[in-house]
């Protein structure tokens, strides 16, 4: 509600929750009504009450809005929900790359169950191959289709996954949903697969919902504009929110912060002895999020890349996390007598007593304890800090919450009154800010209107500060179309890669009346087709082995659980070439390590991996086939018949895994070590060839996976290498399968990094250390736990706020900017030392990183353009997701990530003069000499030290 020039403005804003619907209209009333089983009664009943009883007139032109937050997709997805979640048919524009790699390969197994209907991956071009799969679709009764094309963010004129939208469009009519990779995620294949692929089996369940909504309000006789609210707390059109109903998976979280927030008026700031974050923990009905609120009052962001019921995927979301408990979550007594809590609910059947009127004490005891573990378990895992935290605790379920949880200081607020438990002797529970329990639906009530333009700019000679106004302005242009008002529109997102940018302002109230968003493909007059509650098929899940990754054994040395994290950014995203290798594992395939103390010095050890962009390698998955194609060819022509081991040249990103890959394809183990110890984009950078070992780089083939193999026999010099397979590499697509010569074991050995597989095994250990001991959203604890392996220096600690990148000559180039978090912006108090320390006087310092496929160099650059050099190549440099602890690729550094930079000691091998001519700093033109910022530390065998087991 607002007070302006002319009288006063209403936006009325609802919650719906699997249990309760909540509604507000300006935070002057308040309803809260059972979530009814047509779910839109629920909503109409609210909306009914707060007009009545606020005097507010429903044609009234003093209602601006009416927004609807709702779990009610997330719900669908985290209950495993089969009687609204519908399978969908996955097609892929991708061939003959992603084979190995193919859709739902990361899903959880219940959930695949629930929503694989159909998988193919067609060759692009010919329009007969989308015809066929439009047959064998309708065969199987498949009303869910989603298209994924390779780079396809980047199809800036729609001709990929469009074309073959409009090809379904025409076999099928309007009797499918179709829906484009494109439209849901950016660059980032598996994830924004993933994403879609959840978009789209809630898609019917989203229409009708929407279509709902709509014969609501025209039974109540509101003619005001009907929002919807997305994950970051702006607005979005009832049109869009049909058709993306995964851009709303977390309003309700997002809501219920910002709501809470607005309620207590909090202000963490400047909290006296504080000055630290809030963790918001809303509990409903039928499920409980939560997040953390930062001292400025906004939600955390998540890291990189987030987990949806437990898929990855890489669209922004505030960092919540949702668990299956509520205030009417089912509690189950199983056959042993164990008491299990959730995860689905009764929903709005809660209140019958009767149902749990002749319930056992010890059954109530355990239910109890269940809770208070589950609550624990996933507020520890939101903790920013090992020290106890101030809690918020809102949301119409919060009465289950025990009144003391570990690790929580304070649940506590301002403004509040005096809550009672549901006990008999109601002694006091908790203090709970006023209409706590309707947090979410004022939430929805204050959101912004967002406008949104995700585009591709070819500059030609155009500036890019330019380009990025006009493109800002765009996105105004757009925030001001759906309803903001344009004098209070900021920016509120603007990644630095196919720039995305969003602008965000409150929703206007100028006296000027905004057409209803238009809705016509969602609504429908049909009264009988209600959204209705359905029996529910809860699937069980696999059960998850719990892991102490503090021990060690054989199960745990056997799992191979561990993507390489001795990356600098180069080497492509280990994440595609984990789930190969995982798959591998589960197929029942064999992945072993061989340590070179078990091999002889003349043996002779197979080498494969990847040329080319690390950017290219993050959508067009590679396979280990092509490395098996090039290297057939490679050792016909050199007359080898049998290997004794494999070997990566690099361990850095996804060539450290392509030795265990090509281990199953040879039969034969990987080798314990790799040819640089990390990931340097040039082939000539291999220390074999730095010292002038023979044959180190030739003859090699590559091989592009489409029946193209070239195999180059003898050059003049190493450097011709590079150069030629770069020039090939390039015509190939920028990736390509690349198999060096067979080198000794000897000579791998003495001009190799020995035991980097181990120490990449022992990096990864540490990270899954602290994420289960909850030290991963740390700045420091991560950082700290790999400085412990390998000699290093924490350098920075901030945020992203530019990056400049391009796909040339085979090479990912460019660089990054880091910036100091603002006071506003930190976590703890504590860790504004830290994020200085390098930082000298000047409070406008910035990192520094340029890049050539790997991290080059870090500089500190003050507000007068001064440099100083901190770390530099053959040192290696990391960027580490100050979120979630993992290392990030170069593809994917994005706008406002919060990262912490690292260096760590290069192998000696590198820092002699042959090393530094090919690996120093002036092998990448730069004009500084090398300091080194410690000594190396080499690596334990993990073989040696665990070789008892």
């Amino acid at each position: 509600m607002s007070t302006v020039e002319g009288g006063t403005w209403y936006r009325i804003g609802v919650d719906v929750g699997g249990t309760n619907t909540d509604g507000v209209i300006g935070c002057c009333l308040v309803f809260k009504h059972a979530t009814t089983s047509d779910i839109t009664t629920g909503i109409e009943l609210a909306v009914k009450k707060v007009l009545e009883e606020s005097g507010v007139d429903p044609g009234s032109d003093r209602i601006l809005s009416l927004t609807i937050g709702t779990t009610h997709f997330i719900n669908a997805v985290v209950q495993l929900d089969s009687a609204r979640l519908e399978k969908v048919a996955v097609i892929r524009l991708a061939a003959p790359y992603t084979t190995e790699c193919p859709s739902f390969i990361d899903f959880p197994q219940d959930l695949k169950n629930i929503l694989n209907g159909h998988t193919a991956i067609l060759h692009g071009g010919l329009q007969i191959r989308v015809v066929a799969q439009a047959k064998v679709i309708r065969e199987k009764g498949i009303k869910n289709i989603v298209i994924v094309g390779v780079y396809s963010p980047l199809d800036a004129e729609g001709k990929q996954e469009y074309k073959a939208r409009d090809i379904f469009r025409r076999e099928f009519g309007n009797d499918v949903n179709i829906i484009c990779s494109r439209d849901v995620g950016h660059v980032g294949f598996v994830e924004r697969e993933n994403a879609s692929i959840l978009n789209g089996s809630i898609m019917s369940f989203a229409q009708r919902t929407v279509r709902g909504y709509k014969r609501a309000m025209k039974r109540l006789g509101l003619r005001c504009p009907l929002y919807l609210t997305q994950n970051d707390g702006t607005l979005t059109t009832a049109e869009q929110a049909a058709r993306l109903p995964i851009k709303t998976f977390s309003s309700g979280a997002t809501n219920s912060m910002r709501g809470a927030s607005y309620l207590a008026g909090v202000d963490l700031k400047n909290k006296v002895g504080s000055g630290k974050s809030m963790i918001v923990v809303d509990i409903g009905g039928t499920t409980t999020d939560v997040g953390v609120l930062l001292p400025s009052g906004f939600p955390r962001q998540a890291a990189a890349f987030i987990e949806v019921a437990g898929v990855r995927t890489n669209f922004t979301m505030p960092d919540v996390h949702s668990i299956g408990l509520g205030g009417g979550s089912r509690i189950r007594l199983t056959g042993n007598g164990k008491v299990t809590v959730g995860p689905d609910s009764v929903g709005h059947h809660l209140g019958d007593s009767s149902m749990v009127a002749h319930v056992p004490e010890d059954v109530v005891y355990k239910a109890k304890l269940g809770i208070r573990r589950l609550l624990e378990t996933v507020i520890d895992r939101m903790k920013t800090s090992p020290e106890d935290c101030d809690l918020l605790l809102v949301g119409g379920g919060s009465i289950i919450a025990p009144p003391a949880l570990k690790g929580v200081k304070n649940i506590m607020q301002v403004h509040y009154y005096p809550c009672r438990s549901a006990r008999p002797d109601h002694s006091p529970f908790h203090s709970l800010p006023k209409y706590h329990e309707v947090a979410n639906a004022v939430g929805a009530a204050i959101a912004s209107v967002s406008g949104e333009v995700d585009t591709i700019e070819i500059l030609h000679g155009k500036s890019l500060p330019e380009a990025l106004e006009r493109i800002k302005q765009q996105a105004v242009d757009a925030a001001v179309k759906t309803g903001a008002d344009k004098e209070t529109a900021d920016l509120c997102n603007e990644p630095g890669y196919a720039y995305h940018c969003a602008r965000c302002g409150e929703l206007k109230h100028d006296g000027t009346k905004l057409p209803p968003p238009s809705n016509a493909a969602f609504e429908s007059d049909e009264e009988g087709e209600e959204e209705t509650e359905k029996e529910s098929i809860i699937n069980k899940s696999i059960p998850q082995e719990k892991i102490d990754y503090t021990h060690t054994g054989r199960k745990l040395l056997a799992r191979n659980g561990y993507s390489p994290r001795l990356t600098c950014g180069g080497g492509g995203s280990p994440y595609p070439a984990y789930l190969i290798c995982r798959q591998i594992l589960r197929d029942g395939g064999l992945i072993r390590i061989i340590d070179h103390t078990s091999l002889k010095d003349d043996d002779v050890v197979a080498r494969g991996g990847f040329m080319g962009s690390p950017s290219v390698g993050s959508e067009r998955i590679r396979s280990g086939e092509h490395l098996r194609i090039a290297g057939r060819e490679l050792a016909k022509y050199c007359g080898i018949n049998k290997f004794s081991a494999t070997l990566c040249d690099e361990i850095g990103g996804s060539n450290g895994m392509q030795s265990l890959q090509m281990s199953k394809y040879y039969d034969v183990p990987a080798l314990d070590g790799d040819l640089m110890g990390r990931a340097y984009p040039m082939l000539n950078q291999v220390l074999p060839a730095v010292y002038n070992r023979p044959n180190s780089l030739v003859p090699c083939s590559l091989n592009d996976g489409s029946g193209n193999t070239v195999l180059l026999t003898t050059v003049k010099n190493d450097h011709f290498v590079e150069s030629i397979m770069r020039v090939v590499t390039t015509e190939m697509g920028s990736s390509a399968a690349l198999c060096p010569p067979p080198l000794s074991v000897g000579d791998a050995r003495d001009f190799g990094v020995t035991h980097s597989q181990s120490q990449a095994w022992r990096i990864g250990r540490a990270v899954a250390i602290c994420r289960q001991m909850n030290t991963s959203s740390n700045m420091k604890g991560v950082a700290n736990a790999i400085l412990k392996l390998q000699n290093g220096v924490r350098l920075f600690i901030g945020k992203i706020i530019d990056i400049s990148r391009e796909v040339r000559a085979g090479f990912t180039w460019g660089q990054v900017r880091v910036a100091r978090l603002r006071d506003d912006e930190l976590e703890d108090t504590s860790e504004i030392a830290e994020s200085r320390q390098n930082e000298e006087a000047d409070a406008n310092v910035t990192m520094l990183i340029p890049f050539q496929n790997e991290n080059l160099c870090a500089y500190l650059e003050s507000s007068d353009g001064s440099r100083k050099i901190v770390a530099s190549v053959p040192d290696l440099i990391t960027i580490l997701d100050s979120q979630s602890g993992s290392h990030l690729g170069t593809p994917e550094y994005a706008y406002g990530l919060r990262v912490t930079v690292i260096a760590m000691a290069g192998h000696p091998l590198w820092r002699s003069e042959k090393g530094l001519r090919d690996g120093g700093p002036a092998a990448f033109g730069l004009n500084h000499a090398f300091n080194p910022i410690g000594d190396y530390i080499e690596p334990r065998s993990v073989i040696e030290e665990h070789g008892d087991f």
